[in-house]
């Protein structure tokens, strides 16, 4: 009998669910919906969790006994062994909630759960622009930043599994709050929303988005490119501490911000190479991800073959 996993990712702005072939990663289904929808609703988005699971299931033609298990990444601290969400910093409403058993209890099927990043970052270590490195950071960059380390060929999650939150770094002594509840952390600068906020300033429009604002910037527009720049050299600040911590050999990069263009990258690299250490920083190599959107899905798929 054919073996399945479920993968779910939860973002701040949308939530993927795959069903993925247990022994191959092949995912052969994909469903997308919104999560802003559900802010403050944490009841009603873990019914709807549930109600897509079971659709998935009938739309599949499958049995429970066919589903290895569910694999679930969400954006916050979570106690990866008990299943509990401590909070999300970007959706309101999550405090200390036992999703783990919420969700056997409701579906009869296990489910693995951890943060979003971890799983992300399994997933490009395992089978993406990380295979075959020991020692890796990897960091998304959308509504939230997230991260997820690789060290000595293995997920660490440090001693109470919350490690990896580059996201909430302060990069500055003072600065604007953050929705973690510390202030001038590197998310409040570079999460898409403070990205978009800070640009419907300078251009004086409320309609941008981070496609069009790498548009101008692809067309040649100074203060888009300046924006960009801007962005990239915080993250590379950032970047730098971690690089001289921990002597990275490989970052990668994924999330909706990282698709901006050169004027980031080349800010992001430059930065680093005149932070870092100078051995630290010639050693370690910043790169794109490779797995895209199934990056978080396949990440959950991974989660579950490595606990059968």
């Amino acid at each position: 009998m054919n073996k399945f996993i479920i993968g779910i990712d939860v973002g701040a702005t949308n939530t993927k669910i795959g069903l993925i072939k247990a022994w191959s990663y092949k995912v052969i289904y994909r469903t997308v919906f919104g999560t802003r929808n559900y802010i403050r609703r944490k009841n009603i988005l873990i019914k709807t969790l549930t109600s897509k699971i079971e659709s998935l299931l009938q739309e599949n033609h499958l049995f429970k006994n066919q589903i290895l298990a569910i694999g679930l990444g969400l954006p916050g601290p979570i106690d990866c062994h008990k299943g509990i969400v401590h909070f999300l910093p970007n959706i309101p409403g999550w405090k200390e909630v036992p999703i783990k058993r919420i969700l056997e209890q409701r579906l009869k099927i296990p489910v693995f759960v951890d943060n979003d990043v971890n799983l992300i970052t399994l997933a490009e270590w395992r089978l993406g622009a990380g295979s075959g490195i020991r020692n890796l950071l990897c960091i998304t960059l959308g509504t939230g930043v997230g991260g997820g380390l690789i060290l000595d060929n293995k997920l660490y999650r440090g001693a109470h599994f919350l490690a990896g939150e580059i996201g909430h770094m302060p990069i500055n002594e003072t600065g604007p709050l953050c929705n973690c509840g510390g202030f001038a952390c590197l998310e409040r600068y570079v999460g898409n929303k403070y990205i978009l906020s800070a640009a419907g300033k300078i251009f004086k429009k409320n309609n941008l988005t981070l496609e069009k604002l790498s548009l101008l910037s692809e067309k040649g527009n100074n203060q888009a490119i300046k924006i960009w720049q801007d962005v990239g050299r915080r993250i590379g600040v950032a970047l730098s501490g971690a690089v001289n911590l921990l002597n990275l050999e490989r970052i990668i990069i994924g999330g909706g911000v990282s698709l901006a263009g050169k004027p980031l990258w080349l800010a992001i690299r430059k930065t680093v190479q005149q932070r870092a250490m100078p051995n630290q920083a010639r050693q370690v190599k910043i790169v794109r991800s490779k797995l895209g959107l199934d990056a978080g899905i396949l990440g959950a798929a991974v989660l579950t073959r490595e606990r059968f």
